[in-house]
């Protein structure tokens, strides 16, 4: 069992950089492995090197040069996608997992997206498996796995993103929990580790502020980065804790938003999982 410490490209957000030069700074930081963001068509702020994200438009094998020249290995592709919205999420999810072989990432990251005012509640679970039985198709073929995340109104309770990782009998279905989002969702982390179990394939270390928290939890569904990880009021070491007791081989991608929150965790973390 091994567990690797990488970083999600969000912590360099802060500084409007390029992919590339993100990936430099997490290098320098020390990190050997990084969680892509990436989307499709162009538009203005990566194009022009000010943000982080890399077009799907462009060779993976663009993406796959910067991440060797720098000796990191990618964890996931954060590719997000709207699963009650077919039409967007299929073609999308199915670009970013040919991507994703290319450059060497083993699973996409994603959740159910915002509900569309036009889809009901009693039909969510329909739309969803329709396109999760489509991706997944594509998934198996690939190698490459979809890890849902709690993150808006279903995945923010332990059994909504349970029943949204088991609406397609795919063994590419599988979990990427994300800890910050759990706790200000108003679940229990540490409890939602345990049953999500096995169907773990990838983790978003993302730790909340004390003053975040009493702003938020229970009031939002998740946050697009936390603090840097042993400052906020997630247990580390009962979380690292969990993830040996049931055999997790995997990355906790790091979700804080800069590069000093960035160096504190990797040191954090690195220190819990070797002690």
């Amino acid at each position: 069992m091994a567990i690797q410490v990488g970083v999600n490209m969000e912590f360099i957000r802060c500084e409007d950089k390029s992919f590339a030069e993100g990936v430099a700074r997490a290098a320098e930081i020390g990190y050997k492995y990084c969680e892509p963001l990436v989307h499709s068509g162009y538009e203005l702020l990566s194009g022009g090197g000010y943000y982080h994200s890399f077009s799907m438009q462009n060779d993976p094998y663009e993406m796959k040069d910067i991440l060797d020249q720098y000796g990191i290995k990618p964890t996931a592709l954060s590719s997000h996608a709207p699963l009650m919205r077919p039409e967007i999420a299929i073609p999308y999810m199915e670009q970013a997992i040919r991507f994703a072989k290319v450059v060497g990432a083993p699973v996409l990251t994603s959740d159910e997206g915002i509900k569309p005012s036009w889809v009901p509640m009693e039909e969510v679970f329909d739309v969803m498996k329709y396109t999760l039985t489509r991706v997944c198709m594509i998934a198996e073929r690939y190698g490459i796995s979809i890890g849902i995340e709690p993150h808006q109104i279903i995945t923010k309770t332990t059994e909504g993103l349970m029943r949204i990782a088991t609406l397609v009998k795919s063994p590419m279905l599988r979990v990427n929990y994300d800890t910050g989002n759990a706790w200000l969702g108003g679940a229990d982390p540490y409890q939602g580790l345990k049953t999500v179990g096995k169907l773990l394939v990838h983790m978003h270390a993302k730790d909340i502020s004390i003053q975040q928290s009493d702003k938020e939890r229970g009031v939002v569904t998740g946050t697009p980065v936390g603090c840097a990880c042993g400052d906020g009021v997630v247990d580390w070491a009962k979380v690292i804790g969990i993830l040996k007791d049931i055999g997790f081989d995997g990355a906790l991608s790091v979700e804080c938003g800069t590069p000093a929150q960035a160096e504190r965790s990797l040191a954090h973390l690195t220190k819990l999982i070797n002690g």
